[in-house]
């Protein structure tokens, strides 16, 4: 199974991001999705699996939960917008990952790319960054990867770039 992985579009779709998710099986988005269009837009691509975020509007609520508990092969899954980092996790989902502990946490928010294996609770914790135009990042990134049974493999960190410029 291939996910591309993205968070805090922000109402915005980068135009590479559909040519580095071609082959991608699903899209899992880790909120800040920005509008209802952007959602419609990148399911009728693929399927799509998605959480709001803070900046999300009512519409965009209605359509999405805050939290998606799921399996992908043979791998737990939880998205999350805002989940903190290893050490620093919130405390509205730290008793969550003390009671049903997933393979893999993905949580958005921080406009930060990051992937590492938290060792106290025992998985793999991943932000895919910001990919939208707005925002304090630096850079547009997203992330690609598959997963195998319980094996997750291949995975990139994608970079579309400065934020705030679209080189195509």
């Amino acid at each position: 199974m291939k996910i591309g992985l993205i968070s805090d579009t922000h109402g915005w779709i980068h135009p590479r991001l559909f040519d580095h998710f071609e082959k991608c099986d699903e899209i899992w988005h880790a909120g800040d999705i920005g509008n209802i269009q952007t959602a419609d837009a990148l399911s009728a691509f693929r399927p799509l699996r998605a959480v709001y975020g803070n900046i999300d509007d009512a519409i965009v609520r209605s359509a999405y939960k805050e939290n998606e508990y799921f399996m992908a092969e043979e791998m737990r899954i939880f998205i999350t917008h805002i989940g903190g980092s290893p050490g620093r996790y919130e405390a509205r989902i730290r008793s969550k990952l003390s009671e049903n502990p997933p393979d893999i946490l993905i949580c958005g928010h921080s406009h930060i790319a990051k992937v590492i294996f938290d060792r106290k609770f025992g998985f793999l914790f991943i932000n895919p960054g910001a990919a939208g135009y707005n925002g304090f990042h630096k850079y547009m990134t997203a992330i690609r990867f598959q997963i195998d049974g319980k094996n997750i493999h291949d995975l990139e960190l994608i970079e579309l770039g400065e934020r705030g410029k679209v080189v195509i």
